[in-house]
């Protein structure tokens, strides 16, 4: 997860995303332009998510 592994939204059983805030606020501590961030994030949140609860699901996850 890296630097936004502190900043998941989850249920029980389930992680549902980043808090965007925070990953748009590190974008920007990060000097990434916010249109590039704005754009990027939550492609690769979606992609995140998929893979993380595909991984929780399997019985060595």
């Amino acid at each position: 997860m890296g630097r936004l592994g502190g900043q998941l939204r989850v249920l029980p059983g389930a992680v549902v995303g980043w808090d965007l805030s925070a990953a748009l606020a590190l974008a920007a501590a990060l000097d990434v332009p916010s249109a590039a961030a704005a754009e990027l994030l939550p492609v690769i949140e979606a992609m995140m998510v998929a893979k993380y609860n595909e991984q929780m699901e399997r019985p060595d996850g």
